[in-house]
């Protein structure tokens, strides 16, 4: 039966096609209704002719001058093909025949952005929204709300999302959309109180749960918020972005358990994805179990083998458990793809120090110190590496530059003393130390973790102890 209806169709299309085309070429036909120009109209354009769309138009424009339908359709056209104010000007004819027809005002919206006449697209769409009820008045705050989206007015686009449900509570599409712009316009307590009052009369709506979860999740109220996502899943156990977010905030409340917990159920609903299993390793890494969460960066590094960032994590959770040279390859892998990452030459630095291969650590450090110049992090480093190598000289050039670049930091001061002890200048040391226990006493242990045999030094420990002393006051 469906082959002989689509049969019966290509045979009236065919024939409807054979008619329009003698009445074009001026030969005898016979009489086409105003429908059967809307099916030639619709034709061509879905062949993408849009030449023989606009022709149809004109021609069944032409048999029927007051149809405002064949209008619309021959205004569509003119709009594809960027003739704005003659889309205009029938559009205005096709509203004085039929204002009920919605597309009017839709199409008359597309006019005045084309012609980049924002206020005149959000004035008629304000006063068609008040002429429509039902369906056609939710198609039409939808389309304000694209408008005041193209044109950046973010707020508004949440307060037609709210209209939309105050009017429809369990529209779908605005659900979805309203959780996004919840989150962007940071609008998460008139969230609360619109996803609230929508569970009161609808308390099975489980995207009404889930979007109260993330407006929870967007002020930090991560006990409510999963509190919420568990009344989604309990409408839907297999709503997976419930499980994610879910995850996401026991990962905030540090209940790493928990978030594994979660993100398993995500791998069970859906695709494997990267992300996920590197949340996975991330809650193992946090638990101090390296081998599961190196095991999970791993399967999230066979999916997105681009990634350098899980590379270098992988290294992480080798450097945890003091495999030097095994971090070393991850390391090598995460700078194939960006050399100069500060992070990765710091990693990279500190494996080679830990092998005794000093002069290529103080290479990467030195990457460091040229990538981030301003930050603490490659200069100490650097001194440290260099002081520990009895290079005192290159250390006490180094922490000159890291002062004239990075700022006088008071840890400078610390590494600058402890060079100076090894130099055998203590009086200029004890001087230096002093001015660092002023400024920082809470450094201290960065000096001591330098040389720890320091303090069998009386002097040092007699400042340290004035110091404690001072503070306890």
């Amino acid at each position: 039966m469906q082959d002989n209806s689509y049969r019966n169709e290509r045979d009236e299309m065919r024939d409807l096609l054979r008619q329009f085309e003698n009445l074009r070429t001026g030969m005898s036909h016979g009489f086409l209704e105003e429908d059967a120009f809307e099916k030639i109209i619709d034709y061509f354009d879905d062949k993408d002719d849009i030449a023989g769309a606009l022709e149809a138009a004109e021609l069944g424009v032409g048999q029927f001058p007051y149809s405002a339908s064949l209008m619309v359709k021959k205004a569509d056209l003119l709009i594809a093909t960027r003739k704005y104010n003659d889309a205009l000007e029938i559009l205005e004819k096709a509203e004085i025949l039929d204002s009920s027809d919605i597309d009017i005002y839709i199409l008359k919206t597309d006019v005045f952005l084309a012609l980049d006449e924002h206020e005149k697209a959000v004035g008629l769409l304000e006063e068609a929204i008040s002429l429509f009820e039902g369906e056609n008045r939710i198609n039409l705050l939808f389309e304000l709300a694209d408008v005041y989206d193209d044109y950046e007015e973010f707020d508004k686009v949440f307060d037609c999302l709210v209209h939309i449900l105050e009017y429809e509570p369990n529209n779908e599409e605005a659900l979805y959309k309203i959780c996004f712009w919840t989150d962007f316009t940071g609008r998460s307590e008139e969230s609360i109180r619109l996803h609230q009052h929508i569970i009161n009369e609808y308390p099975y709506n489980e995207l009404a749960w889930f979007n109260l979860g993330a407006a929870y999740q967007g002020l930090k109220l991560f006990e409510k918020s999963i509190d919420a996502y568990k009344y989604a899943l309990a409408i839907n156990e297999k709503f997976d972005y419930a499980y994610r977010n879910m995850a996401d905030a026991y990962i905030r409340l540090r209940k790493y358990r928990d978030a594994i917990e979660s993100l398993e159920k995500v791998i069970e609903l859906a695709r494997p994805e990267d992300v996920i299993y590197e949340a996975i390793g991330h809650c193992y890494d946090r638990l101090k179990q390296y081998a599961q969460a190196r095991f999970y960066y791993k399967k999230a590094s066979h999916l997105n083998s681009d990634d350098s960032k899980l590379y270098y994590k992988i290294a992480c959770t080798y450097i945890n458990e003091l495999s030097f040279s095994k971090a070393v390859q991850y390391l090598e892998s995460a700078m194939r793809i960006h050399r100069m990452q500060p992070e990765y030459n710091l990693a990279m630095g500190e494996c080679l120090l830990e092998l005794g291969n000093i002069k290529d650590a103080i290479i990467h450090f030195s990457n460091v110190v040229k990538a981030k110049p301003r930050g603490i992090a490659g200069w100490e480093a650097l001194i440290r590496c260099l002081y520990k190598e009895d290079f005192l000289e290159e250390a006490t050039e180094q922490i000159d530059n890291a002062q004239q670049v990075a700022g006088d930091k008071p840890l400078f001061l610390f590494y600058q003393s402890a060079v100076l002890f090894a130099m055998g200048k203590s009086k200029e040391a004890l001087l230096i130390l002093q001015k660092a226990m002023e400024r920082a006493p809470r450094l201290l242990k960065k000096f001591i973790e330098l040389n720890p045999t320091i303090l069998q030094n009386q002097q040092v420990v007699d400042l340290i102890a004035y110091y404690k002393r001072k503070r306890s006051i």
